[in-house]
Order: C-alpha cells, then sequence, then structure tokens
C-alpha cells in the first residue's frame, strides 16, 4: 500500500475556486512527486495572496493544471486502488481535485482524525499549523506553502498513526480505521465560533434554534467543504441520524 501526501494553495474557498499550487510526496520519500503552481482559470483572491503569496504574476508563465505533462500521471496516481491519499480538511483538497477531473480511490482526512482522537474536545483547535505547534512537530517547513504543509502533514500524519496503532494493533488495521474515520462525517457537539462559541450545539438548538438555522444556510453554500457542519447542523435541528 502507497500513502501520498498531497496540499493544493487554491484562489480562494468558494465553489469556483480552483488549486495554483499543488504538492503531492510519497510517504518516506524526500523528494516530492510534484511541487508546482499552475495558471488556475479564475484569479486569485487578495485574501488568498496574503495567505499563501501566491500572485497572478508568479502564475502567469505556468500551464494549466490540465494541461500539465504531470497531470495524467497524477490521476493514474492518485485514483489507483493502491494508493491512500492524505491530506488535511480532505474536504477541501478533493473538492479542488474534483474539479480537476481527479478523485482519489481512498482517503485519510488527519483533521477528522485529530477530532476523532480528542473525544473529550479538550484541543478544540485542529488547524494543521496549530496542531504543529501543540504536538511538537519538529519540520523545517513553511507555513502556506503547499510543500510546506505537506511536510507537516506527513509528521501529523505519523504522529496519528502511532495513536491509532495502539487502539487497533497493527498498521493495516490502523489505516482501515483512519480510511473508514475520513469517509464519514463528522458529529460536533461544540460551537468554536460566533456568539455561541464554547456552548454545546445541543444546547444552543433548545435556546437559539434560529442562528443554528441561519449557520446552516451559510454552510450551505459550501457543501464539499463544509460536509461535516452541515451534517451536524442538520442532525441537531432534527434532520438526520447519526451514522
Amino acid at each position: 500500500m502507497k500513502i501520498i501526501f498531497l496540499d493544493t494553495e487554491t484562489t480562494g474557498n468558494g465553489e469556483a475556486d480552483r488549486l495554483c499550487q499543488l504538492a503531492v510526496k510519497e510517504r518516506s520519500r524526500a523528494a516530492p512527486v510534484v511541487n508546482a503552481l499552475y495558471k488556475p482559470p479564475v484569479l486569485i483572491s487578495i485574501e488568498s495572496m496574503a495567505i499563501h503569496h501566491i500572485t497572478e504574476r508568479m502564475v502567469a508563465g505556468k500551464p494549466a493544471f490540465k494541461d500539465a505533462p504531470e497531470y495524467p500521471g497524477l490521476k493514474g496516481l492518485l485514483e489507483s486502488d493502491e494508493v491512500i491519499t492524505v491530506a488535511h480538511n480532505a474536504a477541501f483538497d478533493l473538492a479542488m481535485l474534483a474539479r480537476e477531473g481527479i478523485t482519489p480511490s481512498r482517503t485519510i482526512c488527519t483533521y477528522k482524525i485529530a477530532r476523532a482522537l480528542d473525544t473529550k474536545e479538550t484541543i478544540g483547535v485542529y488547524r494543521l499549523q496549530y496542531l504543529r505547534y501543540l504536538l511538537g512537530l519538529e519540520v523545517e517547513a513553511t507555513a502556506h506553502d503547499a510543500w510546506g504543509d505537506v511536510l507537516v502533514l506527513e509528521a501529523l500524519f505519523e504522529r496519528l498513526l502511532q495513536k491509532v496503532v495502539e487502539q487497533e494493533g497493527s498498521e493495516e488495521a490502523a489505516l482501515a480505521k483512519m480510511v473508514e474515520i475520513s469517509a464519514r462525517p463528522l458529529l460536533f457537539t461544540t460551537l468554536r465560533f460566533g456568539k455561541h462559541s464554547g456552548e454545546r450545539i445541543e444546547d444552543v438548538a433548545r435556546i437559539d434554534r434560529s442562528y443554528l438555522e441561519w449557520l446552516l444556510g451559510q454552510k450551505r453554500q459550501q457543501p464539499a467543504a463544509e460536509a461535516d457542519w452541515i451534517y451536524t447542523l442538520e442532525y441537531y435541528l432534527g434532520n438526520a441520524h447519526p451514522l
């Protein structure tokens, strides 16, 4: 089984946005499979530039992702039944890949695994760079660069894998469990943002149902990236059942 780590930098977070950088790395190999900039079909938002520092000038002479010579090989690699693709907040990266005609066969989302292991929700924040420093992951990497994020991602994956192996007894069983967890939506219990930050969602559903209904409408504007929140809000509003 081949483990592949992947991260994208994009033009924005909306349904029409596209990737402008892709980094792909195979487990335990130093050299990247791919680490390249691409010319997206839409403009890079200023908000995104401020995060990843990729400008229109930097991608002006680059090929579109689908036109790049590495595209056919990447598509074959990620869609292979012998590969597990690992990403942090994988729903976002998978949505970006889907817009480019690529659907990985199996995925592990380290965001979901971190949340699943934190059964009492004591961490509260599960962003990649936050977990990097919380767990003391010693990685020489630049944040908000696709390649730098992939290096942190691999270190985080190895730490999480150790924990799941302790529970499941073997790496093979642990990987299968991580794929299973990653394939189903998360059911959050506590709000970490907004006017009810820190409150249990089931309590907010009783005292301010209209807020959750409004929030659900906001999350539905980005269904791929917000699938976990959509499921959670529908559950507490009585429109879904736990999986």
